[in-house]
């Protein structure tokens, strides 16, 4: 109200500071308005969405990533696909065994290194680049978005990715020294 004096210390409606800092903690801790949940969300409705694209080709979300590492360069290591995949080798191995009971892969132990496995596509697994070509394009347009704003998305979601990454691996790495000192 106007000519209406606030008390020192209180906010804009007369609430004490120390009540307006409380209520901007409390809606920061809303679950609407976290980033972690909103991409964690955002990533259930994806996986239900390339679930209901896949499930005709019998292929689930983790193996299709697999066959678009693949598709772009063959023969890489399970520790190569896995560090483009951010997935640890306890995770993917049995992806891939699947894969390769499925015909789509060949796993090949290195002759020089036994230790070392490297995949192969299999003809079928190859035949599949084009027939799920469609898939990108049917997936982008299920989340509402033009492909200009789907782009700024990826980009979006790269940065975050990467910061994540830079910022975790850091304190690993401050973990390490500590528990070294």
């Amino acid at each position: 109200m106007p000519g209406r004096e606030v008390p020192r210390g209180a906010g804009p409606r007369g609430a004490p500071s120390t009540q307006r800092s409380a209520e901007a903690s409390s809606d920061a801790q809303r679950l609407n308005n976290q980033l972690c949940f909103a991409v964690y969300a955002a990533a259930h409705a994806f996986g239900r969405a390339y679930r209901a694209l896949l499930s005709e080709h019998d292929l689930t979300y983790p193996q299709y990533l697999v066959l678009l590492v693949l598709w772009e360069e063959e023969g890489l290591t399970v520790k190569e696909i896995g560090t483009r995949l951010f997935l640890d080798s306890g995770t993917l191995t049995p992806l891939l065994k699947r894969l390769e009971a499925s015909g789509h892969v060949r796993r090949a132990r290195d002759r020089a290194d036994e230790r070392q496995v490297s995949i192969f596509l299999t003809p079928k697994g190859r035949s599949l680049q084009e027939r799920l070509a469609c898939i990108p394009d049917q997936a982008g347009g299920m989340t509402g978005l033009d492909l200009e704003a789907r782009q700024a998305l990826l980009d979006h979601l790269v940065t975050l990715r990467t910061g994540l990454h830079e910022e975790t691996g850091a304190e690993k790495l401050a973990a390490a020294s500590a528990n070294a000192a």
